[in-house]
């Protein structure tokens, strides 16, 4: 039986010695390259052309995103080899989850549903790879949130960053009466998906 090749990229010593050990206890899984960093990924994925999934961290240094970088670079290898990239991380902003399946990415898991790994990369080996929990509750919010439009976008984000109508007046130079038509529209549009809402605050004014 062929084992399925993986490359993990890494900067963490600690998660690198980690997942390394959990994969190579797999008799289907054979750990092919272990990588520190966006370069050396490069330089690993050039050279080995029987990768079937690469493990992604998406800060190799720092909190710089750089291996959302790295996927776009390395995707005119992977995906010509149809490489099946998933993104391991920490953070769980709905953008980067987003921006992460742009890229190319099949799925997307946090370090603390690492036990789940081992099943994510035979799916994806596979052609069969299911968006994690991780990412779905994200993704199904972002895709709700695009009933609006893109000042109501922006006004949504300020509520939920808790201004209140004036403020929100105030920073997006608009009258009052003009946010609270737009707070209307968002609470009509999000309401059958039944998103977190700009509230009605309490120092909100009233007509």
């Amino acid at each position: 039986m062929r084992r399925i090749r993986v490359m993990l990229v890494e900067d963490d010593p600690f998660w690198q010695e980690n997942i390394s050990s959990d994969l190579a206890a797999e008799a289907d899984i054979e750990v092919a390259a272990v990588c520190g960093s966006k370069e050396e990924a490069l330089q690993a994925a050039a050279l080995d052309r029987a990768l079937d999934v690469v493990l992604m961290d998406i800060n190799l240094s720092g909190n710089k995103l750089d291996g959302l970088e790295a996927v776009q670079e390395l995707w005119p290898i992977l995906g010509e080899r149809d490489v099946k990239v998933i993104m391991l991380t920490s953070l769980k902003e709905s953008s980067i989850i987003l921006k992460s399946l742009q890229l190319g990415a099949v799925n997307y898991m946090t370090k603390q549903s690492c036990k789940d790994i081992v099943r994510a990369i035979r799916e994806a080996a596979a052609g069969a790879a299911q968006i994690h929990a991780d990412a779905a509750g994200a993704m199904r919010a972002e895709l709700q949130l695009m009933e609006l439009t893109p000042t109501e976008r922006e006004v949504y984000e300020l509520r939920r960053a808790g201004l209140s109508r004036q403020q929100i007046s105030d920073r997006l130079y608009k009258s009052a009466h003009t946010i609270k038509s737009q707070i209307k529209s968002i609470r009509s549009k999000l309401l059958p998906f039944r998103l977190h809402q700009p509230s009605r605050a309490a120092d909100d004014e009233h007509d």
